[in-house]
């Protein structure tokens, strides 16, 4: 419940925050080229007592213009379900009967593409590949993976304090586009479920300089 009132607030606050001045004009040459930031819904997900990612994640950026710009974002968080259960609309998402025997640690280096297409308005193509180590119940590594995650976002860049922060809320589609073998136990309860999240939420934020 408490996940679907934040998805239901983040909604609310996309629509209602487009009138904002957001991304640079493309006479424009003094903006900072350089931002450091991270991703504030994920954060939030360490505090979960059921299936905390123990996440982090930190973005680095640089405009390459004002329409374009590349993002490396290290990262890394374990989950103990599926990646294809929805976590705001679906009941299976932490049902017990889904749980894998274990979880997975991945460690990741997702590379961004963003392009701006008016004003904040953004669209952004983010490959991820990771690897991936596969613990059982009783914390003893048993197999090692590979994956690559893509991620195809639709989001708002709004610029706060002088431009020296901001915040970009989006809606992406997450995808598995390929993974290596699940071990047994994995793999059963993975194959159920799609390669595909619609309708997932972001919220990013920055320090620019």
């Amino acid at each position: 419940m408490q996940k679907k009132i934040l998805f239901i607030g983040f909604v609310f606050m996309l629509t209602s925050t487009l009138h904002l001045r957001a991304q640079y004009a493309a006479t424009d040459s003094t903006y900072k080229r350089w931002f450091v930031g991270s991703s504030l819904f994920v954060l939030l997900g360490n505090i979960d007592t059921k299936n905390p990612p123990n996440f982090a994640q930190l973005n680095i950026g640089y405009r390459i213009t004002a329409k374009d710009v590349i993002t490396l974002e290290p990262k890394t968080w374990k989950y103990a379900w599926p990646n294809g259960i929805h976590p705001f609309f679906s009941k299976s998402y932490k049902d017990p009967e889904e749980q894998f025997p274990g979880y997975v640690r991945e460690f990741g280096l997702s590379v961004s593409y963003q392009r701006f297409f008016w004003k904040g308005l953004y669209a952004e193509l983010n490959v991820m590949p990771t690897l991936q180590k596969f613990v059982n119940d009783n914390g003893k590594k048993i197999d090692n993976g590979f994956q690559i995650f893509n991620t195809y976002r639709v989001g708002y860049h709004i610029k706060l304090f002088k431009d020296r922060f901001f915040i970009q809320p989006s809606i992406a589609i997450t995808h598995r586009a390929y993974h290596t073998q699940l071990p047994d136990g994995f793999k059963q309860l993975d194959d159920k479920w799609s390669k595909f999240i619609f309708g997932e939420p972001g919220f990013h934020f920055g320090f620019n300089f």
